[in-house]
């Protein structure tokens, strides 16, 4: 169990440490990874910017994942969404609901700094933990299409059927707990407090150097 996100990044940047150096771009997953990249871009000299993804609602509990959408539109479904006998046009309704809050977002964030490129850069995607896997799986399909260097995903906790799934996807999958009796991700924090909107834009506004500048402009 980890203390809190802190505990877990100050781990993921010693299992990281080669990286420093590399310039590496921590890609966080709104909003629990954000704290934790911000910790690894400081850690391993790194930029740090987010990734825009949000799970896919079931009809009458929105809690239950049947998948994720990007802001791009890609979208992730997992077994629960694939095998699930949904209402006609639910899947569609749900990903524009979605995809109209990430657009909300996306529009909040960058008031504290433009997005950064990721192409042509070496990515890591930051994240406190994964149950299922398909938000980061929409997340690396959304990264990957601008071409990146090399895409690592960093996580606190996960279990090992999505850490297979992810390393299907990524070029690597750094996972520091990998429990077959998994749960929850947050069963695994002693202190797992809700992360706000607040905090992150706080946190991208507080980036150690100017990032805003693409890898060819370095």
């Amino acid at each position: 169990m980890f203390a809190d996100r802190a505990d877990a990044a100050r781990q993921l940047a010693q299992r990281l440490a080669h990286l420093k150096g590399q310039n590496p771009l921590m890609l966080a997953v709104p909003r629990g990874g954000v704290p934790m990249g911000r910790i690894l871009s400081d850690a391993l000299d790194g930029d740090l910017d987010v990734v825009l993804v949000h799970k896919l609602g079931a009809p009458g509990n929105p809690e239950l994942a049947i998948g994720a959408v990007g802001e791009d539109g890609s979208m992730e479904l997992n077994e629960v969404g694939r095998l699930e006998r949904l209402p006609e046009g639910y899947v569609e309704r749900e990903k524009a609901d979605q995809m109209a809050l990430l657009k909300k977002r996306r529009k909040r964030y960058a008031e504290a700094r433009p997005p950064i490129d990721p192409g042509g850069r070496l990515v890591v995607m930051v994240d406190d933990g994964a149950a299922t896997g398909a938000t980061l799986l929409a997340a690396l399909r959304l990264v990957r299409a601008h071409g990146p260097a090399r895409l690592i995903v960093a996580l606190g906790v996960a279990p090992p059927d999505t850490v297979e799934q992810l390393n299907a996807v990524a070029d690597e999958v750094v996972c520091l707990e990998q429990p077959w009796a998994f749960h929850a991700v947050g069963v695994w924090f002693r202190d797992f407090g809700q992360v706000e909107d607040d905090e992150v834009v706080a946190l991208l506004k507080a980036v150690r150097r100017d990032s805003g500048l693409t890898a060819a402009s370095r």
